[in-house]
């Protein structure tokens, strides 16, 4: 007899798992930045139509795929689609995952060790030098290769006590309190002198500002920070009950996304203008700029370990779903123990990290493609190849491939939508989503100008 089939336990413990899984990297670090070198408010509302146009219907897709087979990735396109070589966008999807997480975890370990020397105020106290801070922890082979490893230890252990132990009990600490630090730090930023400018700049919308680039990027941050793409979705959404309304979690976690990116550029812009800094800091506005403005303002050690404390748990619940993925992939036949998995699982990706994490120090004269450091050129190969690539099959899969049937049966299931959400929602993912998928790609690529 097959073995019963783990499930979330409710459908707020799924839904904060999945914002958990969206919310990371790409809305807390990478919006601001790309925020303000993109225009500001403007930026922020195309970023918001783009979401709700292509981020929620593939958000949607991976959904119906997910609990529609009862699989995960690799075998969810090996159900519905038997005979054929769709199983391929599950493996692309494991890939991807195992991919991403080995160079994600680099950033993890930075966060722990920023965060570790927050709380006894050893940032705080480095005064002006977080620029020579940054790249002695970047560059010290012990350190970045120490914070790697203990960031996937706590992926290791998390994982290995399953979906309603492990993922959901985490998320469901771990997201409240995100939100709760986050307001913190919101009425913090927003009651310093000269914080207006700030606000002022990230919700006035100046559509003078918008150029054919940003608006791009727009679009690409509009499913990039769904977590969709890599088929994540598809594994969560695998374990979710028949009585959950599909569109309906699928938007919670949409606007969860968006108001965490709301109050990102709340607490950080402000902050920005009311020292004098410019918005457009780029990468390096976590680990240098934040921590010079912390540091001169009243309490700054305590916002500052708020703040990273927090980024540290969004950073580790979006890595939960990457090592999910790949865990669920290879117990899906019960032959293996998920605790066995899953420390294999993180030893392969902390061996397969160690290149990229010492790209910053000993490998860093090591240049790939288009002279890009070994951290650069796979989170190039990831986030601009593969994930668009993986956007795009899957919104052909659930289109042309899977059985109608089977998707207008899991979109209806628990909810009162009319007819027309349905149509509409297969409507964008017809025609929409895919050519907007594909300028989205050609652009990463360069081929609309030199990224």
């Amino acid at each position: 007899m097959e073995e019963k089939k783990e499930q979330w336990s409710s459908k707020i413990g799924f839904i904060l798992s999945s914002a958990g899984a969206a919310i990371g990297l790409g809305a807390i670090w990478k919006f601001p930045y790309v925020t303000g070198m993109s225009g500001g408010g403007a930026f922020f509302l195309l970023f918001i139509i783009f979401t709700l146009l292509i981020g929620l219907p593939l958000l949607i897709s991976e959904f119906i795929i997910g609990r529609g087979s009862g699989k995960e990735a690799i075998s969810a396109y090996k159900k519905l689609a038997p005979k054929s070589h769709w199983k391929w966008v599950g493996r692309l999807g494991v890939l991807g995952c195992f991919l991403l997480l080995s160079f994600y975890s680099i950033v993890g370990g930075w966060i722990i060790i920023y965060s570790g020397l927050s709380i006894p105020g050893k940032i705080i106290e480095a005064g002006t030098k977080y620029p020579d801070l940054f790249h002695s922890i970047t560059g010290t082979p012990l350190i970045t290769l120490s914070g790697l490893a203990l960031f996937i230890l706590i992926n290791i252990i998390v994982i290995s006590f399953g979906i309603q132990n492990g993922i959901e009990k985490a998320s469901k600490y771990m997201m409240p309190i995100l939100f709760i630090f986050f307001i913190i730090l919101v009425i913090r930023s927003v009651t310093l002198d000269g914080a207006l400018s700030g606000i002022r700049f990230f919700l006035n919308p100046d559509f003078s500002k918008i150029t054919g680039e940003s608006i791009l990027y727009a679009l690409g941050q509009s499913f990039f920070s769904l977590a969709v793409g890599f088929s994540c979705m598809v594994t969560y959404s695998s374990y979710l009950k028949k009585d959950v309304s599909i569109p309906a979690s699928a938007n919670s976690v949409v606007w969860m996304n968006i108001f965490v990116s709301l109050l990102a550029g709340l607490a950080i812009f402000p902050v920005v203008f009311a020292f004098g800094l410019e918005p457009t800091e780029g990468p390096g506005l976590l680990f240098i700029v934040l921590p010079t403005v912390f540091s001169q303002m009243p309490f700054g050690q305590l916002f500052l370990c708020i703040f990273l404390i927090l980024f540290l748990f969004a950073t580790l619940t979006s890595s939960f779903s990457l090592l999910e993925i790949i865990v669920a992939a290879f117990t899906s036949n019960r032959k293996y123990s998920r605790k066995r998995i899953s420390l294999l699982s993180g030893i392969i990706v902390f061996l397969a990290g160690i290149p990229a994490a010492l790209s910053f120090g000993p490998l860093s004269t090591l240049h790939l493609f288009q002279n890009k450091t070994i951290f650069d050129a796979t989170d190039y190969l990831v986030s601009n190849m593969m994930l668009p690539l993986g956007c795009l099959l899957i919104a052909l899969f659930i289109i042309h491939r899977m059985d109608q049937a089977i998707v207008k049966q899991e979109f209806s299931l628990s909810n009162t939508l009319s007819p027309a959400w349905y149509s509409t929602w297969r409507l964008l993912m017809k025609w929409l989503v895919p050519i907007i998928i594909l300028l989205v790609f050609l652009n990463m690529i360069g081929l609309f100008g030199n990224n």
